[in-house]
C-alpha cells in the first residue's frame, strides 16, 4: 500500500501545482491541457505514457483532438484511495514536458 498525503503534505504540494486543480471528493489532482493540434497533443501524452510507464503510475486521461484532460490519484493509497506522493512526482514531471 502507497501512503496517502497528510493534509500538509498535500497543501504544500498544491502550493508547487499552482495549475492544478483539486478534488477533495476523489482525493486527487488535474489538469487540462490544450495543444495547437492533435499531433502535438498526442505527442505530449506519449512523453507522459513512457514516464508513467516506467514509473509504474499511470495517469486517469481523456484525449479529444488537441485537448488532454489529466487526473492523478493513487488507487492503493490509504483505504479508498487518494492523491500520494506518486502523483504529485508525476505532475511535476508532467510540467516539465511543457
Amino acid at each position: 500500500m502507497v501512503a496517502q498525503l497528510t493534509d500538509t503534505e498535500r497543501q504544500d504540494a498544491l502550493k508547487a501545482l499552482p495549475d492544478w486543480d483539486y478534488d477533495a471528493n476523489r482525493d486527487a489532482i488535474s489538469r487540462k491541457f490544450e495543444f495547437s493540434d492533435f499531433a502535438e497533443a498526442f505527442a505530449f501524452m506519449t512523453r507522459v505514457a513512457i514516464h508513467a510507464e516506467k514509473a509504474d503510475h499511470h495517469p486517469e486521461w481523456f484525449n479529444v483532438y488537441n485537448k488532454v484532460d489529466i487526473t492523478l490519484t493513487t488507487h492503493d493509497a490509504g483505504t479508498n484511495g487518494g492523491l500520494s506522493r506518486r502523483d504529485v512526482d508525476l505532475a511535476k514531471t508532467i510540467e516539465s514536458f511543457l
